[in-house]
């Protein structure tokens, strides 16, 4: 069964969200930092739906952002740009990222979690990793520029963030709940993969494959 062309950036926005939501510096470890030091599971599961909707937010501003451009920038431009965006945050993020991380207390509300998720998604440019793939749903493959269009991209835009957004919100909650009950942290000192330099690969990668198209 062959899958249609059409669905490819939709199951690609589907399995970034999974990525996301996998990297503890996206949000699960801070969920469950904050259940076990309030020793509640339902900590744990509030904090989540904030966290998703931070990282959420933070995307969406870069999408919205780039579809704008797309109303007065040749396409094949705007896709060169945010390649080199790309490339260039993976550089950043490789060498200077680790040193970048976001404080917030443990007595923080809900309020504070979505504003150390959006500043969380912002600096690793999660939102500039999702352009690629919101490009070709919101037509930035015609050449007919009247498609960037609220009126034409923006259900397609909305429902994208959207599948991104509930994929993420299903692997922070999975992998939350999974380390809290049953893993617990000290997975993470006896062999977790350092995701730092994986998700600065990841954004060379994807601004490599828009340079190539």
């Amino acid at each position: 069964m062959t899958i249609p062309a059409e669905l490819w950036p939709w199951l690609a926005l589907a399995a970034l969200g999974l990525f996301h939501g996998l990297n503890p510096a996206m949000g699960w470890l801070f969920a469950v930092a904050l259940g076990l030091n309030r020793a509640s599971q339902r900590i744990v599961l509030l904090s989540i739906v904030p966290i998703a909707a931070g990282h959420a937010a933070a995307v969406a501003v870069v999408v919205f952002v780039a579809l704008a451009l797309g109303l007065v920038v040749d396409h094949v431009l705007l896709r060169r740009m945010a390649a080199i965006i790309l490339i260039g945050w993976a550089i950043w993020h490789a060498v200077y990222g680790h040193r970048q991380r976001v404080r917030v207390g443990m007595q923080t509300g809900l309020a504070g979690l979505v504003l150390w998720s959006f500043l969380m998604a912002n600096a690793h440019g999660a939102g500039f990793m999702v352009v690629p793939l919101m490009l070709p749903i919101c037509g930035a493959t015609s050449p007919d520029s009247t498609f960037f269009l609220a009126g034409e991209s923006l259900p397609s835009a909305l429902a994208a963030l959207g599948v991104h957004s509930a994929a993420m919100l299903t692997a922070i909650a999975a992998v939350s709940v999974a380390v809290y009950n049953w893993i617990g942290l000290g997975f993470l000192r006896r062999g977790w993969v350092n995701l730092d330099w994986v998700w600065a690969g990841a954004l060379l990668i994807c601004g490599g494959a828009m340079l190539a198209l």
